[in-house]
């Protein structure tokens, strides 16, 4: 177990970071790349003093006691809750407000950049090297950093609504050739809008949670019934999703340039798949229960603000969007992802994909604006996800749909091989913007395969 810091202040490391990610972006906050925490944070950290993400978290012991937020330091979770007591959020946004007392974020989330901005200042301060609130306080500091060790994270907002998109070129690319062959993998449609469709919000769940192998309809082999039974190719999918904080009335869309006000943050997501009911029953509707058995989320949700400094250009769009998703700042963000599978009885998780969020064609703002463009309206904790992050290489392809061909092929997990996933598998999602002298990262998100139900 990690020990709780004590009066003497660990060494913090002066960082420097990379003030733009992959080319083209934004220059860091003012002051980041010198933050240092009396929080002792390994070199490589996910969660340095720069990122703070939010998540919410339940005690581990008995009695079970009700979830709150904290924010990521390290090896240790802040209770936020803790340090709202305290006094210490005394911002016009935060002071008095019950906002970290909930069991959720989603009222914190409905109040806005000034809060969320104000939060992160704060908690910048109160944790830094130079900085005695916290530092030599050694009650309050002991009763507000929990050693991560003794907490258990929970599904951090009530989501109301999923929406999942199909925003990356090179997944979309892979998918048509695959099902329908070269002569036109793409829709031309796919180039004038964002693609998605309404999922499940009810099967969203925390990473760690296991998944159930669902079971279902297949394709038919010639003249018999189609079949049913337990999925024979359950896939994972690298995604991404945005978390929308301040929502729209309903019939009033939320304008390109205005778009990115309404996005708290980002994290890790599998939309775990079942590849053959999803091929009998997506013509012509779409996705159904190919997609609704189960969606994993990380447990840590990262903001916007935390991720400025990795911004970087998206992807040139041909032809020209249509003026109302045409942006005048046309960003992604640099963060390299994996996707590890540990089978079961192995001891390790073996690296099957690598891929970037920056290769995603339509960006999160141009998501939610196309969302809302009809006037449906969106609300604090509404989560839209970005569609299978595929790069252009053989070896950055976010699922197994495409990195075996639809099984046509296998791959190497270890001395073992995979088409789908099988059940005891493991697999882990991760993702982390790497700078010179600090990391932000979103931690991992994490399901294991159970067998279907009998």
């Amino acid at each position: 177990m990690i020990e709780t810091p004590t009066n003497q202040t660990p060494s913090a490391t002066t960082t420097t970071p990379r003030e733009s990610g992959g080319g083209g972006g934004a220059m860091a906050e003012p002051g980041q790349q010198l933050l240092r925490s009396f929080v002792e944070v390994a070199a490589g950290s996910h969660f340095p003093i720069q990122n703070l993400p939010f998540g919410v978290f339940r005690r581990r012991g008995s009695p079970p006691q009700a979830p709150l937020p904290p924010v990521a330091i390290g090896d240790f979770a802040l209770d936020l809750a803790t340090v709202a007591d305290a006094g210490l959020f005394d911002g016009p946004a935060l002071s008095g407000s019950p906002c970290f007392h909930q069991e959720t974020l989603n009222m914190f989330l409905g109040m806005g950049r000034p809060a969320w901005r104000e939060a992160r200042a704060t908690l910048q301060k109160i944790l830094s090297a130079d900085e005695p609130v916290l530092r030599d306080n050694e009650a309050l500091r002991n009763k507000c950093l929990i050693p991560m060790s003794d907490i258990e994270m929970v599904l951090p907002i009530t989501v109301g609504g999923y929406t999942d998109f199909f925003c990356s070129v090179h997944h979309a690319r892979n998918c048509g050739f695959i099902f329908r062959g070269p002569q036109t993998p793409v829709n031309p449609n796919w180039f004038y809008l964002p693609i998605g469709y309404n999922g499940r919000a009810s099967s969203i769940v925390v990473s760690g949670t296991d998944v159930i192998r669902p079971r279902g309809q297949g394709h038919p082999t010639g003249n018999s019934a189609p079949y049913f039974g337990p999925s024979q190719k359950l896939d994972f999918e690298l995604e991404m999703a945005a978390i929308v904080g301040p929502g729209n009335e309903l019939g009033k869309p939320i304008d390109i340039n205005d778009a990115e006000e309404h996005i708290f943050g980002l994290t890790l997501m599998n939309d775990w798949s079942a590849r053959d009911i999803q091929a009998w029953e997506t013509i012509p509707l779409g996705p159904f229960l190919g997609k609704s058995f189960s969606t994993t989320i990380s447990p840590w949700i990262v903001t916007l603000d935390a991720l400025k400094p990795f911004m970087c250009e998206a992807p040139k769009q041909e032809p020209e969007p249509l003026p109302y998703l045409a942006e005048k700042n046309h960003i992604n963000y640099d963060i390299p992802l994996e996707v590890l599978i540990k089978p079961k009885d192995q001891n390790v998780a073996l690296i099957v994909t690598k891929t970037n969020f920056k290769h995603l064609y339509w960006t999160v703002t141009q998501q939610l604006t196309h969302h809302t463009i009809n006037g449906c309206n969106m609300r604090p904790g509404d989560i839209f996800a970005t569609g299978t992050l595929s790069g252009p290489e053989p070896d950055s392809l976010g699922c197994l749909l495409e990195l075996t061909w639809n099984g046509q092929k296998e791959i190497p997990v270890g001395n073992l091989t995979r088409k789908f996933l099988e059940d005891g598998d493991e697999v882990i999602l991760t993702g982390c913007c790497k700078g010179e002298g600090y990391n932000i990262g979103f931690g991992t998100c994490t399901g294991k395969v159970l067998p279907a139900l009998p």
